[in-house]
């Protein structure tokens, strides 16, 4: 009888250095598996019962959604949606707000979460799509953003920051712009959420999209969305909300309108968990900590011959972005997984962003540190990428002499 492999505590090998925290933060927080794990021997489905089960699941979400409010400056929690993904809450705004004929006004440095769907809107609600121009570094270009923006188009989608090389494209002065235009913004925060201060009220944000498994420490699964009471959004899912069951259509009220089905409790909870885990250590001491992790890498990156690093002019997210001469990024990565460094090669589901930044079709290698992540951590992977230039030189001289 074949045995089932055994799992030890996670499934990350002991002697393996993650870095790519930008795609998903691993490991998690012990506090973060603590709760997952109560919620999974414990709760039950929130509003879909009486039992003691039920009840306390459904405060734990409500806790979990005051939490989440208050990290982003929510004053009505209600206006706060749990979702499966940053992904689906950006379909929910896209397809739910944006009409036939509309015009919406977004950058080049999207990722396929608003590319794709936008795509689709263009091609069956005749939705315009401006997609304005970024520089090679990734930095939005505001003088082509300003002129995009008159005649106002009745929604502005931007990625706060690039998930591809961590340049900061939705600075203070774009949203400022649009609130000058009266254009309601969509902010895709899903590689900012955790690492930046973000405030729905400061920056007047229409509505506000992010994953709860990267930056906010929780676990896959959990997206989070903001729409603000002015902004009318129609529900993407219609189905059971656990309230006004003897009706036929959806409810309006908020949140219930946007959660149908049952919801993924214990990944709600660990989310909780890791707004927590955050707090403990300060949500700015660990952004800031990350962002200059970051800029060590990419400085240091740059000082290795054979590396080309694509630097954003201001840093808002944690993904560095690299390419070794004459190796394809999927290579190189391989490389350093086996000599035990995680990262990501490719395109990273960014293709308008690699095409910015000059680095279609095969994409770059990314390295992303995270809440955990050491400066021994990046050192180790500096000194493998060195190493692995340094094999393939030696591999080319010796066939050089042979030849």
């Amino acid at each position: 009888m074949k045995k089932t492999p055994s799992r030890g505590p996670t499934a990350q090998n002991d002697s393996e250095i993650y870095l790519d925290h930008a795609a998903t933060s691993f490991p998690k927080p012990k506090g973060v598996l603590k709760e997952v794990a109560w919620a999974l021997e414990a709760l039950t489905s929130p509003g879909r019962g009486h039992s003691r089960g039920a009840m306390e699941a459904a405060a734990a979400v409500e806790s979990a959604r005051s939490k989440a409010a208050r990290f982003f400056g929510i004053a009505d929690s209600t206006r706060l949606v749990f979702t499966k993904s940053a992904t689906e809450s950006l379909n929910v705004v896209l397809k739910g707000f944006l009409k036939r004929g509309d015009r919406v006004v977004t950058t080049s440095m999207e990722h396929n979460a608003v590319a794709r769907p936008l795509s689709r809107l263009a091609a069956t609600r005749d939705v315009q799509v401006v997609r304005v121009p970024c520089y090679a570094d990734g930095s939005l270009d505001e003088d082509a953003f300003r002129r995009a923006l008159d005649p106002p188009p009745s929604l502005a989608v931007l990625v706060h920051a690039s998930n591809v090389n961590g340049a900061l494209v939705a600075g203070s002065e774009v949203l400022a712009l649009c609130r000058a235009y009266g254009v309601p913004v969509l902010l895709d925060a899903a590689q900012t959420a955790g690492l930046l201060p973000i405030d729905v009220t400061e920056h007047d944000l229409g509505m506000l999209a992010c994953s709860g498994h990267k930056g906010l420490l929780g676990p896959p699964g959990v997206g989070l969305l903001y729409i603000r009471p002015d902004v009318e959004v129609e529900p993407l899912i219609d189905g059971g909300t656990g309230s006004r069951s003897e009706e036929w259509v959806q409810p309006r009220h908020m949140p219930d309108c946007f959660e149908s089905g049952t919801p993924n409790v214990p990944g709600i909870v660990g989310v909780s968990a890791g707004l927590e885990h955050l707090a403990s250590m300060g949500v700015d001491t660990v952004g800031a900590r990350e962002l200059e992790l970051a800029r060590y890498a990419s400085e240091n990156l740059e000082g290795i011959p054979g590396v080309r690093v694509y630097r954003p002019a201001v840093r808002g997210g944690n993904a560095v972005s690299f390419t070794v001469e004459g190796m394809s990024p999927v290579d190189v990565a391989t490389i350093l997984a086996a000599s035990g460094i995680a990262v990501r090669a490719g395109l990273h589901c960014a293709p308008w962003a690699h095409q910015t930044l000059g680095t279609y079709p095969e994409g770059t290698v990314r390295l992303s540190p995270g809440w955990c992540t050491t400066q021994a951590d990046v050192d180790a992977a500096l000194k493998a990428v060195d190493a692995l230039i340094l094999r393939r030189r030696l591999r080319i001289r010796g066939r050089e002499k042979t030849s």
